[in-house]
C-alpha cells in the first residue's frame, strides 16, 4: 500500500490558526477539528486517524505538514498503531517531514507504535524549524503485543532550527544480541521519548525513576522514559517533562 497526507495551516484573522490545506487518503487520514469546538487560544486542532491497518510489511507511508508564521498546531493521534508482516519479506516504511516557518508552533503527539512478531518496519522523521519556533514531538513505543517478542523496528529523528542540527538519533529494536544486554532499555517493553525546543531550555539535565530529561547541546531538550507497560511510561515521560522550564504551557491540552 502506499499512501500520502499533506497538511499546512496558516495564521488568519484574529490570530486563529487555520488549515489552509488538507490532503489524505486511507490508511492515514486528516481530521481538522470543527470550528464550532476550536480551541480557546487558536491553535488548529487535527487528529491522524487510522483509517485501514498499516503499516504492514511493504506499506509505504508519507506525511508531509507545514506550518505557517506564526501559527500553531496540535496534530494528535486517535489510536495506537500496530506494525504487522506482510505476506511477503518486505519492511514497511513511514516518514514524517514537519517543516515549521518562523515563530510557528508544532505538537505532534501520536499514540503508542505496538511492533508486533515478525514486523519489520522504518519510521523517519524529519523536523526543521525556523527563527524562533518551537516544537515537540512525542514517540512511544511498544514492544511486541501481550506474550510475545518484538519484531524490527528502526526508527531515525532528525531535528534541526535554521540550518542548526540540534537532535540526530537512531534507535534499532528487535536485534536479538542487543535484547539480551543488560543495558538494553532495561529489560523495559515501552520506551517514550519527546523532543522539545520551545521558549527556555533546562540548564541541568534530571533524572529519576527510569526517566531522564537531558539538553541537547544546540538548543532544545530531550525527555525518555522506559516502563513494563505504555500507562507507567507515560506517567514517567510526563515526570521528566515536569522538570522542564516550560513544563506548565507543555502541559497536553484535551479539548
Amino acid at each position: 500500500m502506499r499512501a500520502s497526507a499533506l497538511l499546512s495551516v496558516e495564521l488568519g484573522s484574529g490570530g486563529r490558526s487555520v488549515v489552509r490545506e488538507l490532503r489524505s487518503e486511507a490508511p492515514m487520514t486528516l481530521v481538522p477539528r470543527r470550528t464550532a469546538t476550536a480551541s480557546p487560544d487558536g491553535i488548529a486542532v487535527v487528529h491522524l486517524v487510522g483509517s485501514a491497518a498499516t503499516p504492514v510489511g511493504g506499506d509505504r507511508v508519507d506525511l508531509r505538514v507545514r506550518v505557517g508564521p506564526g501559527a500553531r498546531l496540535q496534530l494528535r493521534g486517535t489510536a495506537a498503531t500496530v506494525a504487522l508482516p506482510g505476506q511477503h519479506a518486505e519492511h514497511s516504511r513511514s516518514t514524517v517531514r514537519i517543516d515549521v516557518e518562523a515563530g510557528g508552533t508544532i505538537e505532534y503527539l501520536p499514540e503508542a507504535t505496538v511492533i508486533s512478531a515478525r514486523a519489520d518496519h522504518q519510521a523517519e522523521m524529519t523536523i526543521e524549524l525556523g527563527e524562533g519556533a518551537r516544537a515537540r514531538c512525542r514517540e512511544l513505543l511498544v514492544l511486541g503485543r501481550y506474550g510475545e517478542r518484538p519484531g524490527r523496528l528502526i526508527t531515525t529523528t532528525h531535528v534541526a532550527r535554521t540550518g542548526t542540527p540540534l537532535l540526530r538519533q537512531r534507535l534499532d529494536i528487535g536485534e536479538h544480541r542487543l535484547a539480551t544486554s543488560a543495558g538494553y532499555l532495561a529489560g523495559a517493553r515501552v520506551l517514550a521519548t519527546e523532543t522539545v525546543v520551545w521558549d527556555h531550555d533546562p540548564a541541568e539535565p534530571a533524572s529519576g525513576e527510569w526517566w531522564s530529561l537531558a539538553p541537547l547541546t544546540a538548543g532544545g531538550a530531550l525527555a525518555t522514559a522506559v516502563a513494563a507497560d505504555a500507562v507507567t511510561a507515560q506517567r514517567r515521560l510526563a515526570e521528566a517533562i515536569g522538570h522542564h522550564p516550560d513544563a506548565a504551557v507543555l502541559a497536553v491540552r484535551t479539548w
